[in-house]
């Protein structure tokens, strides 16, 4: 009997593991997974768990009687420690050798850290990533603490939104120009700048962080415009890297993650890899793309190819995000743009359309869900309306689907 084993049990693990199932394998099926919850979804973490409207049991992706339903092996609470891909065997966190046929990785990615010299590993500062860093985290969001939030991407943003909302006193520092500068255009960056200084956080553009202060608890920080802030905890939300060790000591090549080719397959034969960790093919380049979204369509391609099925990945990228009583919902990838054009809807909605020369390329929806699918059909059926039509007001957006 063949056995297909799964290591990382997120969202493309979860995805993977079942795509195999109801695509027929009838062989042995280990997931693997380093915490000692079943797979749960992450998004909701600095968001509606934090704020405590959600439940833990409705993180989880599926019920735990699913896997053994389905007769996979969910091994919890265990890491895959060494890889050695010449003989297909794993060394587990348990000291147990696990022999496989085909193996897939899915093991996500980390946060990145700030560093010890400069208070990183004070009590009180945190990153956001898992269930047991959201839980750690909770109890310092009472009215009346005093946070700081470093680095205005969108986990940054949304970790804001969450302490502001509780009543927290929120500084964000970002070192950049601007907030999102990374992964949107001035106009979006502008849109949540407004947002959150209505909502009372203080955003600081062009402005680092020097270092954090403390003995063992933080309790101020020092910024590289030489100001100091007292605050009771601190929240770093700088990025992530891909989790690649178990890919290294395999000898899988990496390139910003684990390379993969357009079948989701790694430099193994009989490794693949989805989701955070993985490069996937867009455009001509080799990215990863950090998405819900993009895990699950990347994993069940992977699984599917597992079995032989030879199907190309195709990324279709989408993103969301919650902060206070907006979404931003986005279509596609705006690297390259040379034009954003706004497009403003009923009620406060407004929408970004990215343009690079004359080809529509992303769309970033704030409260706009009918032009965010709108504009993600346009994309993925190649059709570019031109800017002008986009921006004028009377156009029947819907009519652009036919044209």
């Amino acid at each position: 009997m063949q056995h297909f084993v799964v290591v990382g049990a997120g969202q493309a693990g979860s995805s993977l593991v079942s795509k195999l199932r109801s695509e027929g394998f009838g062989g042995k099926i280990t997931l693997i997974g380093a915490e000692a919850e079943p797979p749960y979804q992450r998004p909701p973490l600095s968001k509606a768990y934090l704020l405590g409207e959600m439940p833990k049991d409705r993180l989880y992706l599926r019920p735990k009687s699913f896997y053994t339903d389905q007769n996979i092996d969910l091994m919890l609470d265990t890491r895959a420690v060494d890889l050695d891909s010449e003989r297909k065997v794993l060394t587990l966190s348990t000291g147990e050798e696990l022999n496989y046929d085909a193996l897939a990785l899915t093991t996500g990615s980390h946060p990145r850290t700030l560093p010890a010299a400069i208070g990183g590993t004070l009590d009180g500062v945190m990153t956001v990533r898992d269930l047991r860093d959201a839980d750690t985290m909770a109890p310092y969001f009472a009215a009346g603490k005093k946070a700081l939030i470093i680095g205005g991407g969108y986990i940054g943003l949304e970790a804001a939104a969450v302490a502001a909302k509780r009543g927290v006193d929120v500084t964000l520092v970002e070192m950049a120009d601007r907030i999102l500068q990374r992964v949107a255009a001035p106009q979006t960056s502008d849109f949540f700048r407004d947002l959150h200084t209505k909502h009372g956080v203080k955003v600081l553009e062009g402005v680092g962080l020097d270092t954090l202060i403390g003995d063992e608890h933080v309790s101020g920080a020092k910024l590289t415009a030489g100001s100091e802030i007292d605050i009771d905890f601190a929240i770093v939300g700088v990025g992530i890297v891909p989790a690649t060790a178990l890919a290294e000591a395999g000898n899988l090549d990496i390139e910003n993650g684990i390379k993969t080719d357009a079948h989701a397959r790694t430099s193994d034969p009989s490794i693949w890899a989805a989701g955070d960790c993985a490069t996937c093919h867009f455009k001509g380049s080799d990215i990863r793309i950090e998405s819900v979204g993009n895990a699950i369509d990347q994993a069940e391609v992977a699984a599917k190819n597992m079995l032989g099925l030879d199907v190309p990945f195709q990324p279709k990228p989408w993103f969301w995000s919650d902060q206070y009583d907006c979404k931003l919902q986005i279509a596609g990838l705006n690297m390259g743009y040379t034009d954003v054009v706004v497009r403003a809807g009923d009620d406060g909605a407004v929408s970004h359309w990215y343009y690079e020369g004359g080809t529509l390329i992303a769309v970033d929806a704030m409260n706009d869900a009918r032009n965010y699918m709108i504009g993600k059909r346009l994309i993925e059926a190649g059709k570019s309306p031109a800017p002008d039509v986009i921006a004028d007001p009377d156009t029947d957006m819907k009519a652009l689907l036919r044209a």
